[in-house]
């Protein structure tokens, strides 16, 4: 199996941008994803500094993917799209169906995104005729649900699973970081950016509950499939996605990678995970139960 990095769902400083990647550049992952996917209002980084980093990454051995926004707005949006479905050098990952269709007019192969949300053979063989060469199944997605979907894959065709971070649940016209602070979307004053890992929604009990990032809502806890690396390979899953956090990213990659190479057993991993996370972890919807559910055991013996 490859590991990939997803692309980066929140709104960091140019700076920060640039030392992360520059650590992921040394870090054991196969796969890439870079470029906005959530606002087009987060403006510090635009495609042009996208392609340039994705030419560092692919000078030190990754496989670049630009990956499309998911919730398409205005022209402006629509044109940055086209920008990105005809740069000609980095493969796409298509996370709206404008941009499936963009790509198989071209005649390209692409990353089918998680939300397409293919959820049967039909669709994934319909996937794979409009050009796709990999796929990431939805968020919600078990084991069990997934089988017939595996024997029924197009020859070729790569699966993908979000594997470590933050779910990404749902996506809005609306953004809640702004609502938050009772400003207009229009004049949000880039909040996100305070929030390096999202901004946490309790519960009346206090209980973590949801992140807001901007126009999208994640849970707050934080799924991990470590302890189901083995399952995974076992349901001929290809890619283990891991999302980027503001901190210990390129630790959890490791981890992950250790994990792979039977360096280290998963229940040890997960153990030093346990202070890196920035909340405890879930593995439900795998398992075909609630998604902030915990089905893996920790706390197994070596």
């Amino acid at each position: 199996m490859k590991l990939a990095l997803g692309p980066n769902l929140y709104y960091w400083s140019q700076d920060k941008q640039q030392e992360f990647y520059s650590a992921i550049a040394t870090s054991p992952v196969d796969i890439v994803y870079l470029g906005e996917t959530v606002c087009s209002r987060r403006h510090l980084i635009r495609l042009p500094d996208w392609l340039e980093l994705a030419q560092k990454l692919t000078d030190a051995g990754k496989e670049v993917v630009l990956s499309t926004q998911t919730l398409i707005e205005s022209e402006s949006d629509l044109k940055t799209l086209r920008r990105i479905t005809n740069n000609k050098t980095f493969r796409v990952e298509a996370n709206d169906m404008g941009a499936a269709r963009l790509l198989n007019e071209q005649g390209i192969p692409f990353v089918a995104g998680q939300t397409l949300n293919v959820y049967n053979p039909s669709t994934l063989n319909l996937m794979a005729k409009l050009g796709a060469m990999r796929w990431v199944i939805p968020m919600e997605m078990s084991r069990v649900a997934l089988m017939p979907m595996q024997a029924a894959r197009p020859e070729g065709l790569e699966t993908e699973v979000f594997s470590y971070g933050r779910m990404p649940l749902a996506f809005s016209a609306r953004c809640f970081t702004a609502r938050h602070y009772n400003l207009p979307k229009d004049d949000c004053q880039f909040r996100c950016i305070d929030h390096a890992d999202g901004l946490t929604l309790n519960t009346r009990e206090g209980e973590a509950f949801l992140v807001l990032n901007g126009i999208q809502t994640q849970s707050a806890k934080v799924n991990n499939l470590l302890g189901e690396v083995w399952e995974l390979q076992k349901a001929g899953v290809d890619i283990l996605r891991i999302s980027p956090q503001a901190f210990h990213t390129p630790r959890m990659v490791q981890l992950f990678r250790d994990t792979m190479d039977e360096k280290i057993t998963p229940q040890k991993a997960l153990r030093t995970m346990q202070k890196l996370m920035p909340e405890s972890a879930c593995d439900g919807y795998w398992h075909g139960k609630p998604g902030l559910d915990r089905l893996y055991a920790d706390s197994m013996t070596d």
